[in-house]
């Protein structure tokens, strides 16, 4: 069993996974790549003046391929059910668990409803302010949680969001993931 499954490769999913290797829980996604990352051109992603999606999600997945995550790249998730102490994440090759998982498919709600998420009445999945839907342990991001606001980093930050719960779950308290010059290598 995995800590966490992050299902979908976009920036909401490879936010959270990078959160959560880097700190130390073993981390899996489940990557369909069908990011609408693949349609933009980012002028408006702070720090970046021009890039590409595509060239985005490259550098993206290469980030956190490089802290470990495990990438099951076109694997596609069929269905998501909470089960007792672990969330069972399955595929057309296999079931997988998790203590948690990050649901970053987009505006594709069907894993949440499937998982029994409360949605509202803009028919978007429910989350509270760290992106934990009403199903403990399972989290939405991204377009899944919002009926108009579908930027990148606005996505970014929600898979962060979920992640950083996550990691305060585990350690017990507040976690923060800050990082100074002297932890670059």
């Amino acid at each position: 069993m995995t800590d966490v499954i992050v299902v979908g490769g976009g920036p909401a999913g490879l936010s959270a996974a990078l959160f959560t290797e880097k700190n130390g829980l073993d981390t899996t996604v489940f990557d369909a790549d069908e990011t609408w990352m693949h349609k933009a051109h980012l002028y408006n992603y702070l720090g970046i003046e021009s890039r590409d999606g595509t060239e985005f999600m490259e550098d993206a997945r290469d980030q956190v391929d490089e802290f470990g995550v495990e990438r099951r790249q076109g694997e596609e998730v069929t269905s998501v059910d909470p089960d007792g102490d672990a969330v069972r994440v399955t595929t057309d090759d296999g079931d997988y668990d998790a203590d948690y998982v990050v649901l970053a498919t987009g505006a594709d709600r069907d894993l949440a409803d499937d998982a029994g998420c409360e949605f509202d009445d803009n028919e978007t999945v429910t989350v509270d302010l760290s992106m934990e839907t009403s199903v403990e342990n399972v989290y939405a991001t991204g377009a899944m949680v919002r009926d108009q606001e579908w930027q990148a980093v606005i996505s970014a930050g929600d898979g962060s969001a979920a992640a950083l719960d996550i990691l305060s779950k585990e350690k017990g308290e507040h976690f923060h993931d800050f990082d100074t010059p002297s932890d670059a290598e």
